[in-house]
């Protein structure tokens, strides 16, 4: 009789697994970025049929999962069209996670509600209710990325007369782009919280000094820091020259704080759909919404969110 896998060994081939599908991933990545199979299978060490078989896999599931606009499983099997969809394809990798279809697709929009109540539980739980109430506003407010709101600084948030600087930049070096855009700090919920926190930084002296500019704070310390005075840790990762970073603490930030607020099937990409969908709601037209995120390609907006569309009978009824 076949015994049944120790649970050690299914983590094994878990984590294998995982470690396949991430390569396929990169794969994927490289020939999008314009790289031939050939290219890629060399410095896989992988046969150009297998590169081209996992590349569709990955695509197909992408497509299924995270919904591409325009980007069907057929289609997907074509470098060409992968090509063509290369920005909303990078924007949904963001939180795509390999092997996930069949699983529900993210699709949760918070409403006002649902964010009154979120922060309501947030502050009865959390041991530092006014650092990780900032956090989850900001998520809302800004539509920034936890990696860029994890490598803000004080001077992005505050002038040197401690006034906020409502419509601030984030520089190129805290984008995710590497291109600075206009970013915008406009909601007195997240100035009421983020005043208490800074407050409690000064109390604390967690990243101050003694000048009377930027409310008593260092002007280049990190915008959030640890009850040590630490920032959040940026790690870069990948190959040698390829620039990329994450930054673990602020996404297991993010888990808990989600998790506090009892919300199913939420997350910081949940965030961002939430603040797509008030810009169309205000709106918005795409190239805006490109703007304030971040996204150069209307198709990556799109990837995020899909402009509702009105049917015929919405569009002629009542025209006069």
């Amino acid at each position: 009789m076949r015994q049944d896998t120790k649970p050690h060994d299914r983590h094994q081939d878990m984590a294998g697994d995982n470690e396949s599908l991430m390569q396929s991933v990169e794969m994927l990545k490289a020939v999008i970025s314009g790289e031939t199979y050939e290219v890629v299978s060399a410095r896989f060490g992988k046969s150009r049929t297998a590169v081209e078989r996992r590349i569709k896999v990955v695509a197909a599931q992408l497509s299924k999962v995270v919904g591409i606009q325009g980007l069907s499983e057929d289609g997907a099997a074509f470098v060409r069209r992968l090509r063509l969809h290369r920005g909303a394809i990078l924007t949904a990798l963001e939180s795509f996670e390999p092997g996930s279809a069949g699983r529900t697709q993210e699709t949760r929009i918070l409403s006002s509600n649902d964010i009154a109540q979120a922060v309501l539980r947030i502050k009865g739980r959390s041991s530092r209710p006014w650092h990780d109430l900032s956090l989850f506003y900001l998520l809302f407010a800004t539509g920034a990325r936890p990696l860029e709101i994890a490598r803000l600084e004080v001077r992005d948030y505050l002038d040197a007369d401690g006034r906020v600087r409502r419509e601030s930049q984030l520089r190129a070096e805290v984008a995710i782009t590497k291109k600075p855009r206009s970013l915008y700090f406009s909601s007195t919920r997240l100035d009421e919280v983020l005043t208490l926190y800074l407050q409690e930084r000064v109390a604390l002296n967690l990243g101050a000094h003694t000048a009377a500019t930027f409310r008593g704070l260092d002007p280049a310390s990190r915008l959030f820091l640890s009850a040590t005075g630490e920032g959040f840790r940026i790690t870069p990762y990948g190959k040698e020259g390829q620039l990329r970073f994450l930054c673990r603490p602020i996404l297991e930030t993010y888990d808990k704080l989600f998790r506090y607020a009892e919300i199913k099937d939420v997350s910081a990409r949940s965030a961002r759909r939430t603040v797509v969908s008030r810009l169309y709601e205000r709106g918005a037209d795409e190239d805006q919404v490109g703007l304030l995120l971040g996204i150069s390609e209307r198709s990556a907006v799109r990837a995020l969110l899909s402009r509702p569309k009105p049917t015929m009978d919405d569009l002629v009824d009542e025209l006069i």
